[in-house]
């Protein structure tokens, strides 16, 4: 039996996979390669592809779940927290280049409802390519990076509003104000239930869910919310697009979001990835070659025109201008959802055939173009900054605010731990009591629900999949315990954070001895046997490794085995350092100056001669509240200091007897 779809499917991964393949040897990004796999494939390429339809209906269900993780990111407390910036700055965005490109578009004899229109498309930017390549550039986390972020979302809220408007403009309505009303009303209608669903139904209804334990379960109830949502908006009126997000939305509000969001991206992926390569189809390369030079300059034009008043929203928040130069740049291009936008304008005959050739290939050479420009942007924007000193120009955008966005804050430095059993549990109060930063990952909803009341930092997720790692910034972390008693889980886990840090301390618990040397190879640096002396050892090793003075750990470890023990197990006694892997006989270690014996106390360092007597070098000390900048030979030790030293193990346990 023939499948015509199964062998265009097959035609299509298959070339995917050989561009996609190709352009990440050359470090491009992945959507690309799926636009030009559309170019090569479709009907004005090779025309390898026949059932275009039927990929053009796979590729609406990649715009659903697009949005669907989209509205799962972003969460209603989210946009209230940088409200400034995504609705300022996003909305002077978004109106001034409509306006540009309607008076532009107008001012060449088209109609004001055409001309709006085509402003709709040319103010949207590309999420996916902006944020993958920010990504791949470890860029994400810098200011112009989030300032281009704010845009972007809200770019693809108010995108759904466009999608509603479009209609009106095209004169299918006849009483606009009734139409305007009912948009209104339905518009309420959306948030009423959005806001009842997200903080009342569907966090229940999620925790029920979870509490299963059923992953299948859980996969089958986030997808069939997302669809459900969807049908109901367009059955009354609204678009699938608006459903889709709402629904992430409704989902971005419980505690199950990054579990949800790490489920449906791997499906994401794959359905975008048809909308992309039918957007590459839609090219008429005979077109694109008849009008490239023209096709070129209105690129150019297009690039040059959204950077600067992409800069200009973000200058008017008071950004430095380097950050709204490099925000500018970043969002040059055409993005993704006006390819959707623009189906529906050609629908209502906003866009003539011609119009919308043009439109496609200015939107995906700019979008070719755009990985190129981000990699090179501090260059442009250096040399742009030059001509602006000797232009005075530089007057208008100067700023002198914070370059931070109010609210948003990122972990760094801290401590990932995997699981909240006894382990977890310890290990959490040993990091709020030493103020170590700290976030746990959990699996089991009650748990996550009562630590959350306790006040404790804590996801639910699955530790195995990359994004609740990525969500927990595992690459930015110090290190990480797998605390879980679950073997089987233990080693994917091992894998799959090594496959993100290499430089992470990691320590791994096991009920077994025999799977020891298997977690080490797999990339723990420590695996520790079960039982509850596993958490004392955890958290102490932890506390090492972020230089907790040793007489506090002991003292840690005292109270924890006296609440949980009547008989003691053995007890630390030499001092634990932190050693550096690159440098074989190097330990640091941090100790707190215990004695008042005056062999030490009182006495000069130039006087203990520490180099000499005892092999080691002090490189600072901190007292009370306040650590020196620099230690002098004349600086005196005194009781209760806490003193950084270097050294070998040897040397360093005999210092550690003499201060305590």
């Amino acid at each position: 039996m023939h499948f015509p779809l199964l062998q265009d499917i097959l035609v299509l991964l298959g070339s995917s996979v050989l561009i996609v393949f190709v352009l990440q040897k050359i470090k491009l990004p992945s959507i690309i390669g799926f636009l030009l796999t559309g170019i090569i494939i479709g009907p004005y390429g090779l025309s390898l592809i026949t059932a275009i339809e039927q990929v053009e209906i796979l590729s609406e269900v990649g715009v659903i779940l697009l949005l669907f993780v989209i509205g799962m990111e972003l969460s209603i407390k989210q946009l209230v927290s940088i409200k400034r910036t995504v609705f300022i700055g996003g909305l002077l965005q978004v109106g001034v280049t409509v306006g540009v490109a309607a008076l532009v578009y107008h001012f060449l004899g088209n109609t004001w409802s055409e001309a709006v229109f085509v402003g709709f498309l040319f103010s949207l930017s590309s999420t996916a390519i902006v944020l993958k390549t920010l990504q791949d550039r470890q860029e994400i986390s810098a200011p112009h990076a989030r300032n281009a972020l704010a845009i972007l979302i809200f770019q693809d809220i108010i995108v759904v509003p466009m999608m509603l408007v479009t209609p009106m403009l095209a004169g299918e309505s006849t009483d606009i104000t009734m139409s305007i009303l009912s948009l209104l009303f339905k518009s309420v209608i959306v948030v009423v239930l959005t806001y009842v669903s997200a903080r009342y139904v569907i966090p229940k209804f999620m925790y029920a869910i979870a509490r299963t334990k059923n992953k299948e379960l859980f996969l089958l109830v986030t997808i069939t919310l997302c669809f459900a949502i969807a049908f109901l908006t367009a059955e009354i009126g609204l678009s699938l697009a608006l459903g889709a997000f709402i629904a992430g939305l409704i989902i971005s509000e419980s505690e199950y979001s990054h579990q949800a969001t790490s489920i449906i991206l791997p499906f994401r992926e794959l359905f975008t990835s048809f909308f992309f390569v039918s957007v590459g189809m839609l090219l008429d390369l005979n077109f694109f070659m008849n009008h490239i030079p023209i096709i070129l300059l209105l690129v150019f034009v297009v690039i040059l025109v959204k950077s600067a008043i992409a800069a200009v929203a973000v200058a008017v928040l008071k950004y430095p201008t380097q950050s709204a130069l490099l925000t500018g740049l970043a969002l040059c291009q055409v993005g993704e959802f006006a390819f959707v936008l623009s189906k529906i304008g050609i629908d209502y005959n906003l866009l003539t055939v011609e119009t919308n050739q043009y439109f496609l290939s200015i939107s995906i050479v700019s979008m070719i173009l755009t990985p190129f420009i981000i990699i090179f942007s501090r260059q442009i924007s250096h040399i742009i900054l030059q001509i602006s000193l000797k232009t005075g120009f530089n007057k208008i955008m100067t700023s002198n605010s914070n370059d931070a966005i109010p609210g948003t804050t990122n972990l760094s430095n801290h401590l990932v731990i995997i699981g909240y059993g006894i382990n977890g549990r310890n290990l959490a109060k040993a990091a709020m009591a030493t103020n170590v930063p700290y976030i746990v990952i959990e699996l089991d909803a009650d748990k996550v629900k009562r630590a959350r009341e306790n006040g404790v930092n804590i996801i639910f997720g699955d530790a195995i999949r990359s994004h609740i790692l990525e969500t927990v910034h595992i690459s930015e972390a110090r290190a990480a315990v797998i605390a879980i008693s679950e073997n089987r889980a233990v080693q994917p886990i091992v894998k799959s954070i090594r496959s993100q840090s290499d430089s992470l301390y990691l320590i791994a618990r096991t009920r077994h001895t025999g799977e020891i040397s298997h977690l080490l190879a797999l990339g723990a640096d420590e695996v520790i046997p079960e039982g509850f002396e596993t958490s004392i050892q955890i958290f102490s090793h932890i506390l090492h490794n972020f230089l907790i003075p040793e007489h506090d750990i002991e003292q840690l470890i005292d109270r924890f085995r006296s609440h949980h023990y009547q008989l003691l197990h053995s007890k630390f006694q030499n001092p634990r350092t932190f050693k550096p892997t690159e440098i074989a006989d190097f330990n640091i270690t941090c100790l707190r100056v215990n004695t008042d014996s005056t062999k030490v106390v009182g006495k000069s360092l130039k006087e203990l001669d520490l180099r000499a007597n005892y092999g080691i070098n002090i490189l600072t000390i901190k007292r009370d509240d306040n650590v020196l900048d620099s230690v002098q030979p004349d600086e005196v030790i005194k009781q209760g200091d806490i003193v950084y030293i270097f050294g070998n193990l040897p040397q360093i346990d005999q210092f550690y007897k003499l201060v305590n």
